[in-house]
């Protein structure tokens, strides 16, 4: 069985593609590393040391062919990203109706560390801001934090194909920092939606937010949400799939902070982005898409991912709801077919 998660193994043995899909990403790479839009998060100590010029673009489609450009290997902190994929860990361990009683699924407008509730309900509003992201942590089953921590790794390690560590530095960082989680913590423990373990959870949250990634991982799982919850290198199954639409959706709707609303009418991709500057895109039935870039708008989204994604949903035709003929045909630029004139 070992060998079946020996993803480095698996993925050296991939011949590089020789394709217009990869010519297309490397001049959608030159066009906007020179981009210098954006700031680097300083709001945790150890983010402030991310190199500005980091950039990196990979795709990795469902039938397993990988695309990738630039720092596609440099390690990062997944941050936010992790919300999405937990909150499907969640799902698992409780069902939907559960679930849905302690997190709700509605999009806030609000900055994703709002010290805000739902006031008919007292539920955060979705688990891909902070309220809602500590909330479903607090739903992962384990025998104390140790046990808790490695269902989560392993659940990742499932989706990537690889193992992933916890950048210590930052979990300190973050949880020193992180007076306003702990705020929110209290408040949702005031009515009852997280248990009385607040200090186990917090751990937990900012450990899952501190774990190491690079853009081809965003890419690998992205791709395995795509795929139906299969990772397509591995073939393991990383999540059931009568929870992947639960994650998609809420992606969809909430997961760019509150630039979502903006980004589902331009962009139309499922999509989860980190502060640490990365951005996993989900393409349903097709591909996935990890971006790394460390400069951040003022929503906390990367400045490059934003416009590589813009350019792959208009240039493919990649908009969830587009029902106009695709200018170009995803594809056949991906097999390299001989009719396909040069971008």
């Amino acid at each position: 069985m070992a060998e079946k998660h020996d993803f480095q193994s698996l993925a050296s043995s991939i011949q590089a593609v020789a394709s217009p899909f990869r010519s297309y990403l490397n001049d959608l790479h030159e066009k906007y590393q020179s981009l210098n839009e954006g700031t680097v998060a300083d709001y945790i100590p150890e983010l402030a040391l991310a190199d500005p010029n980091w950039f990196g673009i990979c795709a990795v489609t469902v039938e397993g062919q990988v695309f990738e450009v630039g720092n596609c290997k440099q390690l990062f902190t997944i941050q936010s990203i992790s919300k999405a994929f937990v909150y499907g860990l969640a799902l698992e361990d409780h069902g939907r109706e559960y679930v849905n009683s302690k997190v709700s699924v509605e999009p806030t407008g609000e900055a994703f560390n709002s010290i805000v509730l739902d006031e008919k309900t007292n539920r955060p509003y979705n688990p891909m801001v902070n309220a809602g992201a500590i909330a479903t942590a607090d739903l992962i089953k384990g025998n104390g934090g140790t046990e808790r921590l490695k269902r989560l790794l392993d659940m990742f390690q499932r989706y990537t194909g690889r193992e992933h560590d916890i950048n210590v530095p930052v979990f300190l960082s973050e949880k020193a920092t992180g007076h306003r989680n702990r705020a929110i913590a209290y408040l949702m423990r005031n009515f009852g939606m997280i248990s009385e373990q607040i200090d186990e959870t917090l751990d937990l949250y900012f450990q899952q937010c501190s774990m190491m990634v690079n853009g081809r991982d965003l890419a690998m799982m992205a791709a395995t949400l795509a795929n139906g919850g299969m990772n397509p290198i591995t073939q393991e199954r990383a999540i059931d799939e009568r929870y992947v639409q639960d994650v998609i959706s809420v992606m969809l709707t909430c997961g760019m902070y509150d630039y979502s609303g903006e980004w589902t009418y331009r962009v139309g991709m499922p999509a989860k982005s980190g502060v640490g500057g990365g951005i996993t895109a989900v393409v349903p039935g097709k591909l996935g898409i990890g971006t790394f870039s460390p400069p951040l708008d003022v929503k906390g989204n990367s400045v490059r991912g934003i416009k590589v994604c813009e350019n792959l949903s208009r240039d493919f035709g990649l908009h969830l709801f587009n029902a106009a003929k695709p200018e170009r045909d995803l594809e056949a630029w991906i097999e390299g077919s001989d009719s396909i004139d040069s971008w």
